[in-house]
């Protein structure tokens, strides 16, 4: 005859250890786990200092010199930071030194139709001089060309959505 105590520690203990090789029990992970990747990312560069803003009841006011107002054309390349709706204040840099990897800028090159405007990669200098590499925020690979200065027209200082 089964003694009703060892039953009962066997199955206390198959309770326990079941679980441990069950699919549905896995231990919880972050969130960040399952994301594509969880370095930090490059980010544009300080071009509004605090001290240049300054908030009312009734209205925003930013000081900033040789500001321009962008609307962009809707080609998803920079999805979700800018889409379609989205509206910029864009100003012209007055050297190469400004810019940075993580800035987005609006440029035009040879043999491309219209403005371009992607986040700088890479900065570097090559026998030709100072350049930029750029990419779009939601496409794959980098841009296939170095860009130069007097490519580059603007640099995205704010978005509003």
């Amino acid at each position: 005859m089964i003694n009703i105590h060892k039953l009962l520690l066997a199955l206390s203990i198959l309770i326990l250890v079941l679980p441990m090789f069950s699919s549905n029990t896995a231990p919880e992970k972050p969130a960040s786990y399952y994301q594509e990747s969880t370095f930090e990312k490059i980010s544009p560069s300080d071009w509004i200092k605090e001290s240049q803003i300054k908030v009312y009841d009734n209205r925003i006011i930013i000081d900033l010199e040789n500001a321009e107002w962008a609307k962009f054309t809707d080609t998803n390349s920079m999805d979700p930071v800018i889409d379609s709706n989205a509206n910029a204040i864009e100003i012209v840099p007055k050297s190469y030194k400004e810019i940075q990897p993580g800035d987005i800028v609006s440029y035009e090159i040879e043999n491309v139709e219209g403005i371009i405007i992607h986040r700088v990669v890479e900065t570097g200098f090559d026998e030709k001089g100072w350049f930029a590499v750029t990419k779009g925020d939601n496409l794959e690979n980098n841009d296939p060309f170095k860009i130069r200065f007097s490519n580059i027209k603007r640099v995205v200082v704010a978005i509003i959505y």
